[in-house]
């Protein structure tokens, strides 16, 4: 339900467009918003399954999720779905950590291996299948309940999950000595809307004034919140990041390397969705499809990368990634030039959208454990915890971004030339992240020393 919901509303543009008037700005709201939150929230929903039970959190973080999903489906205007996504994002951040960490702490050694060979491809099918389903309730028109079935879907499942989970999980108390940085993560959330909010905005009104002082506010904000976890862990209280963290130039530069390929793996991935349901006219339940040449690429370059390239070459994996995601996006642009409105199918671009899914599943399999290398032992936990957020912030960043250089174009009817300046934007992304690679540590972290990091993401096909 987490991960399905990252992706499962991307279609769901001209449909929202209809029914609640939504305009771009309202659309990047909608789906960059719940990412937003949810990246935002995860390092605080996994302290409070430390302190009060990984159990009790699981089930109120599901209740809130669902309860959510309800208020989203039954949103009278785009306003009110914009708040309650923002509130769905949250209630997954409670929620997520928990799936994980219940796992580790019921299971141990050669049975956690099995159980994660189990758990992680059940993620990446989270991602795989939201585009698709959600193209396929919206096309469907069930009880002509439209773009609202999207989020109805989550009620039987929540409801099916609630009974199982209260059933079936075991009760284990929380750690009460747990203190939690109520401070800390309010300053994570401002820093991240101040940011997240102009990038949005900035567009569309101008770029005034206003815009550059919010991104100037989230800079200091980040800044207050590094302060405040040495300040914290000098005090012998416990803070949301172990501070040793933030001293580890790797896993430093290895936080903006994350930020990077995500925005830019998140928004593509977007402008595609886009690009075929608003330039091209395709239908949503088509535009779910679409997205499947992307998938089968990643998964094919995810298993590539993880059973034979990570080992044997180390870190050049991650360098090969993102040149092989340079040439998709080359061969993307000038399949988009050759294209004419009446010939059109996905067909005229899948060769190039796989081949970028094969680079960006490269990455995505190995990324995480190499950034995971730089850090201790003890500190794997918080670590995994930052990474994970870091992605969903990074997916955020990448919907404004994108869907703002896209929708420049497109208002003007030229949807080809949004999708290219997107392409233009994404290469930049790739080399800045490539640049990064060469910082990162040599091999990465064996795979059974961190059980649970979310490798496969929760913001796109994988």
């Amino acid at each position: 339900m987490d991960l399905l919901d990252a992706s499962i509303v991307n279609v769901a543009g001209p449909d929202l467009e209809r029914s609640l008037g939504a305009g771009s700005v309202g659309l990047q709201w909608v789906i960059g918003g719940y990412a937003l939150t949810l990246g935002a929230g995860l390092v605080l929903g996994g302290r409070l399954g430390d302190r009060y039970g990984r159990r009790r959190m699981f089930l109120l973080g599901l209740t809130a999720f669902t309860a959510t999903s309800l208020l989203c489906a039954l949103a009278p205007n785009i306003g009110s779905l914009i708040a309650f996504r923002l509130l769905q994002g949250a209630a997954g951040a409670m929620l997520l950590p928990q799936g994980l960490g219940l796992l580790r702490e019921n299971f141990s050694g050669r049975e956690l291996t099995k159980v994660f060979g189990i758990f992680g491809p059940v993620l990446g099918l989270g991602g795989i299948i939201g585009p698709v389903l959600g193209g396929f309730l919206i096309e469907g028109d069930f009880f002509g309940l439209g773009w609202r079935s999207v989020f109805l879907v989550n009620l039987p499942i929540g409801v099916a999950a609630l009974i199982v989970a209260a059933k079936c999980v075991p009760k284990k108390p929380g750690d009460r000595t747990v203190s939690i940085d109520v401070a800390g993560a309010a300053l994570v959330v401002m820093a991240c809307t101040f940011l997240v909010l102009p990038l949005n905005q900035g567009q569309e009104d101008g770029w005034p004034l206003w815009t550059w002082l919010s991104m100037a506010a989230s800079a200091i904000g980040f800044a207050l919140f590094a302060l405040r976890q040495r300040r914290t862990a000098a005090a012998g209280r416990e803070p949301l990041v172990t501070p040793g963290l933030l001293r580890k130039p790797a896993f430093t530069v290895g936080l903006g390397a994350i930020a990077l390929f995500f925005a830019g793996l998140v928004g593509t991935q977007l402008v595609l969705t886009l690009y075929l349901q608003i330039g091209r006219h395709f239908t949503a339940g088509d535009a779910g499809l679409g997205n499947l040449p992307l998938a089968v690429g990643t998964a094919i370059g995810g298993a590539v990368s993880g059973a034979v390239l990570a080992d044997r070459i180390g870190r050049k994996v991650l360098q090969i990634g993102p040149l092989v995601q340079l040439a998709g996006a080359t061969l993307l642009w000038f399949e988009l030039d050759g294209l004419t409105a009446a010939s059109f199918s996905i067909w005229d671009i899948a060769p190039a959208v796989a081949v970028s899914g094969i680079g960006a599943g490269m990455v995505i399999a190995a990324l995480f454990s190499f950034i995971l290398a730089a850090v201790d032992d003890e500190e794997i936990g918080s670590a995994s915890g930052v990474l994970s957020a870091v992605q969903s912030i990074g997916g955020s960043i990448g919907v404004a971004v994108f869907g703002s250089v896209f929708f420049d174009r497109a208002e003007a009817g030229e949807f080809t030339g949004g999708f290219h300046y997107a392409l233009v934007v994404q290469a930049c992304l790739l080399v800045a992240f490539l640049a990064i690679t060469f910082l990162l540590p040599r091999q990465g972290r064996p795979e059974e020393e961190h059980h649970g990091v979310a490798t496969d993401t929760p913001q796109v096909a994988v």
